[in-house]
């Protein structure tokens, strides 16, 4: 067990690279099944997720070679099997993105539910019915198991764009016999990623980044070498910290246009950024004010399905508006436990109403001050990382895993940027 320990109250300053996009990865990892051929990815983000992915692919009979930094070159020639641990399953939630590939190249996938962050109820229901549209039989007594004689395409209306239901019908319906429409699928950077690479293998995808997709099925699919774009959730968290913290940050290797729908929600909150090519920047002495809507409303920042704000960022935004003159509603639609770790802020010194689990009105700026606390998800645990780097004092922070699982080497890029932190091992 690991904890963090911060000595808060530093501006950041400093350059760093982004990562590659950790929801993007992981079905990727898990469309490797989908071909006998040498798949190589690049831009991989050295995390806890796409470790367990890994460990889950090679358990299964699946060569995965490290062949450079951020490289993978994977080979699934060798598929023994169609069985996720139990042991490996548990730690992620997107273990269940195995289920689709599984089925297209064995009829079979077992598996029990997936583990991943408590942030409320997440329901898979999407993934079933997807699936059986396609043509899998479906069982959940005490475990999951999907079974295909064949797949055959069809016309699919998910119940709600999920984002792991739309890549598991993806990655079932390219090797589905005939044409597929999904309609109400996610579109998240994420999926176009899964979506280009599997046309760069020889899938048929088409209305790539929109909310109806059209597969026309092939017999096979071949090897690739496929880059997979950068985080801008990551990017979005270090854009918070350098707000948060007053401080400054190049990142680069960004995409513009997956950053849109945070320049309007950051905007709110007054936070700017300058982007020349590929690189942002975001500077210090920024005047950090509650932009309030038309009116003198109170302006509101509520998460939605792409193109909309994304919900992992609700935390984020949350901490950076306590150090933002002003008062503004966050508004997270999609999961009821998201916000519990608003408690931990209001023991900092944080001025935040909770008014249900959904919503919290925030007024700053607020003068935080160290604490002890406990992360309770990937995300949460991000934001509690700059609460207590725009706080004053020590904070320690426990359960450091949970970052882990997606933030990439999460210490030594922060103490790049100036920051006074230490990962200590606790007996």
């Amino acid at each position: 067990m690991y904890e963090y320990r911060i000595e808060g109250g530093i501006p950041i300053k400093g350059t760093i690279q982004a990562s590659g996009n950790k929801n993007a990865a992981l079905p990727c990892i898990a469309a490797v099944i989908l071909t006998k051929e040498d798949v190589i990815l690049r831009n991989v983000p050295e995390i806890e997720d796409t470790n367990v992915m890994i460990k889950i692919l090679q358990s299964m009979g699946v060569s995965a070679e490290k062949i450079g930094d951020h490289a993978w070159k994977f080979n699934a020639s060798g598929l023994n099997g169609n069985t996720i641990p139990q042991e490996l399953g548990k730690k992620i939630r997107a273990s269940i993105l195995f289920a689709g590939p599984l089925i297209a190249r064995c009829g079979k996938a077992v598996m029990l539910p997936p583990g991943g962050d408590v942030i409320g109820r997440r329901r898979l229901d999407s993934h079933f019915l997807a699936l059986a549209e396609l043509g899998a039989r479906v069982t959940t007594t005490g475990k999951f198991e999907f079974t295909a004689n064949k797949l055959v395409g069809t016309e699919i209306f998910l119940d709600e764009a999920s984002v792991t239901a739309t890549e598991n019908a993806i990655m079932a319906a390219v090797v589905a016999e005939g044409k597929t429409e999904i309609t109400n699928a996610a579109s998240e950077p994420h999926v176009q990623d899964l979506c280009r690479m599997m046309n760069s293998m020889g899938a048929k995808i088409s209305g790539i980044g929109s909310n109806i997709l059209t597969i026309e099925g092939v017999k096979k699919l071949s090897g690739t070498d496929f880059t997979i774009g950068p985080d801008f959730m990551e990017i979005g968290s270090y854009i918070g910290l350098a707000a948060a913290t007053r401080g400054s940050i190049t990142i680069k290797g960004v995409n513009a246009k997956d950053l849109r729908p945070l320049r309007i929600s950051f905007g709110k909150l007054g936070i700017r950024w300058d982007i020349d090519g590929d690189e942002l920047t975001v500077s210090a002495g920024q005047e950090m004010r509650v932009n309030t809507d038309i009116g003198g409303m109170i302006p509101k920042i509520d998460d939605s399905p792409w193109p909309g704000f994304p919900p992992d960022l609700t935390s984020i935004m949350t901490v950076v508006a306590t150090q933002v003159e002003g008062t503004v509603l966050i508004f997270e639609k999609m999961f009821e436990s998201r916000m519990f770790f608003v408690d931990k802020l209001l023991n900092m010194g944080a001025r935040i109403t909770l008014c249900d689990p959904h919503r919290a009105v925030v007024t700053g700026p607020s003068v935080l001050h160290g604490e002890h606390l406990v992360s309770p998800d990937v995300r949460a645990g991000m934001a509690m990382v700059i609460a207590a780097m725009a706080a004053h004092g020590e904070s320690v922070i426990s359960n450091v895993y949970q970052i882990e699982r997606g933030y990439e080497n999460l210490v030594e890029r922060l103490k790049s940027l100036g920051a006074h932190i230490e990962k200590v091992e606790v007996k």
